[in-house]
């Protein structure tokens, strides 16, 4: 008995690795805008574009003691779960920022 892949499972196992670098700042733009017919790069490139929203206003707060670096090693724990669960091909939602990224819609029809 074999596995028949579903359309879904094509669209993750093609799109990986696009999805991945959502989380990597600005690069987040590639997928977002390059990837529209893929819902699995479009799920993670939102989320990424949120989370590169939150890193250029936490610049105000970086430099400040503590609070700032907290708030920065934060960001770089969201980013890497994010790179890692797109790299392994999951559907997986960023606390407190994913709500967010569902609410973005970029349809142009």
């Amino acid at each position: 008995m074999t596995k028949e892949n579903t359309p879904l499972d094509k669209d993750i196992e093609e799109n990986k690795i696009i999805a991945s670098i959502s989380y990597l700042w600005i690069l987040c733009l590639i997928p977002l805008f390059l990837k529209r017919s893929s819902k699995f790069a479009q799920f993670h490139a939102k989320q990424g574009l949120i989370l590169f929203i939150v890193e250029i206003v936490g610049w105000l707060v970086f430099w400040i003691p503590i609070i700032g670096w907290l708030l920065g090693l934060a960001i770089l724990v969201i980013a890497i779960l994010g790179i890692v669960n797109a790299w392994q091909g999951n559907y997986w939602e960023m606390p407190i920022l994913g709500k967010y990224a569902q609410k973005i819609n970029l349809d142009t029809k």
